[in-house]
């Protein structure tokens, strides 16, 4: 967290919780049976990190934020984030390649952490979409010689990134809440 914004923050970590859970969730389409016991507790998890830190982002929500005088922008960043996930998973579905789903919905949602970090005024978060393109570009060549869903690798990519970055988040935000 390298924001001043501590309702920002909050809501970030708290979404990353929610996130966590979201892309954990995905992972469970069909994981290795050693992965099922770690994919729900790292959900349960993110459930933990979002009840907990939503509250605490409805307790500081009169606090500032970096988005005030920019939420229109940040929606249409979000429409645009939204447009382009469903847009190629359209065209992977009709193409009959709905195992890259996962995969290409996962590198929309890194590449929009890099203009959301603009919006929010935070790098880090920047840095995690960077991370995790790079992981999803490693992981690539590992998913073109199955042939199952990309989901369980994807998955716990994107869901074990973002549970890392909640997780700091809330040791940093910890002790300026106590």
């Amino acid at each position: 967290m390298f924001t001043d914004f501590l309702r920002d923050a909050l809501f970030t970590t708290a979404w990353f919780g929610l996130m966590t859970c979201v892309w954990l969730g995905w992972a469970q389409e069909d994981p290795p049976r050693k992965w099922r016991a770690w994919l729900g507790a790292g959900s349960g998890l993110g459930i933990l990190l979002a009840l907990g830190f939503g509250a605490w982002t409805g307790f500081n929500w009169r606090t500032d934020s970096a988005l005030e005088g920019r939420y229109e922008w940040f929606g249409v960043l979000v429409l645009a984030e939204v447009v382009a996930a469903g847009a190629g998973c359209w065209l992977l579905a009709r193409q009959g390649r709905s195992r890259w789903m996962a995969w290409w919905v996962a590198l929309v949602v890194a590449g929009h952490f890099i203009p959301l970090a603009w919006f929010l005024s935070d790098v880090s978060i920047a840095v995690v979409g960077v991370i995790q393109l790079a992981l999803l570009a490693g992981l690539t060549p590992r998913l073109r010689r199955t042939t199952g869903a990309t989901s369980a690798s994807v998955g716990v990519v994107m869901g074990g990134t973002v549970l890392a970055y909640a997780l700091v988040n809330a040791a940093i935000l910890l002790p300026r809440l106590f």
